[in-house]
């Protein structure tokens, strides 16, 4: 006997067991150090701008913002695989719990999102709304949890809609009617804030009323969507630990390519080219780095202190070195490169001289960053202190995990 509860129990133990062992990678020591020393300073400065903060910052817009792209930012987790497409679908009358299960569990573990957000919000709200008691703040969260739960079941609904434009167009309208009711609720317009709940109960009752009209679930769309949030975990930790699992997408990115692999043709060459090929194109890092280069950044420009600045672009140098390893790996299933005749030392090497050419030009680009600030003591310690760190890194510690 079919029993929908139980099932989803056996798909969510071996879902969590799944998560949990590469979570493990993850959140090693040193991302876990990384990651202390991060939030630790942002929160020192944090509170230390709100004390300098002008009376007229647009605190409601930017909140408002952020709520409302927490609350749409709603996806339903069914834990689906590519077989239940053949297996399942004929159960699909029996599988009310499973689903009604799925959307708990979806709900839940985006709670994090709204603490998150709740915690980093809250100081900038008592600082701008000084005058309000606390609990208007706990009223809003409150409020960020039923509009949530509500994005939830209007995204549950639309899945059962085919065309991907009217999906995409009910998520701007929802998440627009999101922002709005935030920024009014923040800044005081409860008369506009009304308004625009009832626009967004509107468009929910549409939601329900379009799906109400489909003849059933869409299982291909329920399975590639979770595929792909899977995919995206996967890719995660691909650069902490092997991921057997993982589907790497392929870019085309023709005149990056027409740059970067002009190497000589030789056999002392093959790996240099192969390395240089699969960060242009593969969909992990070459976004990585870019992402890693521009928060690095940002961070070193908004951070006052000289020190501070010089430490974060140091750490977001490692960060970088440190996820580029992930490329020695990248082809371990395919097996022409075992038929190569090349030296392993060879691979080694090029996998060396990739991630040291990557270093030194993101030491290059947080230098000229410091020149642009004007800057210049900063942009000469962090020219030498990068540009030694990159080598200890590279043929110190790189190295001997090759070994």
């Amino acid at each position: 006997m079919f029993n929908a509860h139980v099932f989803f129990k056996q798909r969510f133990s071996a879902h969590l067991k799944e998560t949990g062992r590469y979570l493990r990678y993850i959140f090693n020591g040193h991302i876990a150090i990384a990651m202390l020393f991060f939030i630790s300073a942002l929160a020192f400065y944090y509170q230390k701008w709100l004390q300098e903060i002008p009376s007229d910052f647009p605190a409601a817009w930017i909140i408002g913002i952020v709520f409302g792209g927490v609350a749409s930012y709603s996806p339903v987790r069914t834990l689906l695989k590519e077989p239940d497409l053949v297996f399942l679908i004929p159960a699909e009358h029996k599988m009310k719990a499973y689903f009604r299960n799925a959307i708990v569990y979806s709900f839940t573990i985006q709670l994090y999102l709204v603490l998150l957000a709740a915690a980093a919000f809250g100081p900038l709200y008592t600082t701008i709304f000084a005058n309000r008691a606390g609990s208007v703040y706990l009223l809003t969260i409150a409020l960020l949890l039923v509009f949530k739960f509500a994005n939830l079941i209007a995204n549950w609904w639309m899945l059962r809609v085919r065309e991907r434009d009217l999906r995409l167009i009910d998520l701007v309208v929802r998440t627009v009617l999101n922002i709005a009711v935030f920024y009014f609720f923040i800044s005081g317009n409860m008369l506009m804030a009304g308004i625009a709940t009832l626009l967004f109960g509107v468009v929910f009752l549409y939601d329900y009323q379009v799906s109400s009209k489909r003849p059933g679930l869409l299982w291909d769309l329920l399975v590639e969507k979770d595929l792909s949030r899977m995919q995206a975990f996967y890719r995660l930790a691909n650069m902490f630990a092997d991921v057997p699992h993982l589907k790497s997408k392929v870019k085309k990115r023709h005149w990056l390519v027409r740059i970067f692999s002009r190497v000589p043709f030789s056999k002392a060459n093959t790996y240099d080219y192969l390395n240089r090929i699969t960060f242009i194109r593969s969909g992990d890092y070459l976004g990585m780095y870019v992402r890693l280069v521009i928060i690095g950044g940002l961070i070193i420009y908004v951070i006052p202190p000289l020190w501070l600045k010089i430490i974060f672009a140091l750490l977001f140098l490692y960060l970088s070195s440190f996820q580029m390893m992930a490329l020695y790996q990248h082809h371990r299933t395919i097996l022409w490169l075992d038929l190569y005749p090349v030296a392993l030392q060879v691979r080694q090497q090029s996998l060396l001289k990739i991630v040291l050419q990557l270093s030194v030009l993101q030491v290059i680009l947080f230098t000229a960053l410091f020149v642009v600030m004007g800057i210049y003591l900063g942009a000469i310690i962090t020219f030498l202190g990068g540009i030694g760190f990159t080598v200890l890194f590279v043929h110190g510690y790189v190295k001997r995990k090759l070994a």
